[in-house]
């Protein structure tokens, strides 16, 4: 099972996201990655300003996508399957344990 990591610490990028009122919503993207396995890419990303308060939890959201020719995330699409949702908690889980080794 190969996954690309590409953690985005120096170059911050962010995602605009429209709810169903029409309202924006500013996202910082916390980290994407590729999986061969299920031939896409895929992007964590929480509302910016999230970590501010450190006493609450941080709605982590993320989604597959298809990588545009100039590098952008293109549509933003569900995950469909469980199988999927599994791989994608690994991953989450080695991110996780990546970032408390490099504080510690």
């Amino acid at each position: 099972m190969a996954h690309d990591h590409e953690t985005e610490h120096d170059e911050e990028q962010f995602i605009t996201l429209v709810d169903e009122n029409g309202n924006e919503q500013l996202h910082e993207v916390l980290f994407t990655f590729d999986s061969d396995e299920f031939e896409k890419s895929y992007v964590f990303f929480y509302p910016v300003g999230s970590f501010d308060d450190e006493e609450e939890d941080v709605d982590i959201h993320v989604y597959a996508y298809i990588p545009t020719e100039d590098g952008g995330y293109g549509p933003l699409m569900q995950i469909e399957t469980d199988e999927e949702w599994d791989m994608i908690e690994e991953v989450f889980n080695t991110f996780n344990e990546d970032q408390e080794a490099e504080e510690e």
